[in-house]
């Protein structure tokens, strides 16, 4: 559960032989000298360039959840080789009647320290085309180290907050998003990247259509 206010930790007294219920609150506007330590750390560990192995695999589709707006989204994973610390990097695209957003979530392949990170930023579908952001480095909004035996650390843009200490992390973050884009070859899948936007532009043809041809 993430909230914006100051961070605390509630515990619930349940009766005898009943477990206690404990939440965390993410202050994710203004995350604590620690947390702003642990987002760094992590940064630095993944900002180290590691070549991919040759697989990778690519993916689209549309989602259509309740009470939100019906989207289409690009994916693309790649692998790096064994001997990297890094074991995967997943770029994505979605796009919706209000927004664009591009995410990246690079994974370790020991999470002792932690298991992945995630680098997200939007902007308005009105704005831009989503192929002409694969030439624009937009900046990230929004961090998240996903840890496995402690609580996730999150820093995001908050508007109307005071957020000038975080500015390093931001631009650090931005920084390796825009190194990503470069290495994982985005312009390859221009086709794919275009459908969000034009379905058309990028129609792929059916086995049927493919055997219509090959009859002809």
């Amino acid at each position: 559960m993430l909230f914006t206010g100051l961070a605390f930790t509630q515990q619930e007294t349940k009766p005898e032989g009943e477990p206690n219920v404990k939440i965390n609150y993410l202050n994710v506007c203004a995350p604590s000298a620690d947390e702003q330590a642990a987002i760094k750390s992590a940064m630095a560990r993944v900002q180290t360039k590691s070549p991919f192995s040759r697989d990778f695999e690519i993916t689209r589709g549309r989602t259509t959840l309740k009470d939100a707006p019906e989207a289409k989204f690009v994916r693309l994973r790649k692998d790096f080789i064994a001997e990297s610390a890094l074991m995967t990097a997943q770029y994505s695209m979605s796009r919706d009647a209000d927004n664009t957003i591009e995410i990246l979530v690079l994974r370790m392949r020991d999470p002792k320290d932690f298991h992945e990170i995630s680098f997200e930023d939007r902007v308005s579908t009105a704005a831009a085309s989503p192929v002409s952001l694969l030439g624009v480095d937009t900046p990230v909004a929004r961090v998240r180290v996903e840890r496995l035996t402690k609580p996730s650390v999150v820093l995001a843009r908050c508007e109307g907050a005071d957020q000038n200490a975080y500015q390093p992390l931001f631009s650090q973050a931005s920084e390796i998003m825009a190194q990503y884009r470069v290495a994982l070859g985005l312009g390859a899948f221009r086709s794919d990247i275009a459908w969000l936007s034009n379905e058309g532009s990028a129609k792929r043809p059916s086995p049927g259509t493919a055997s219509q041809k090959s009859a002809k």
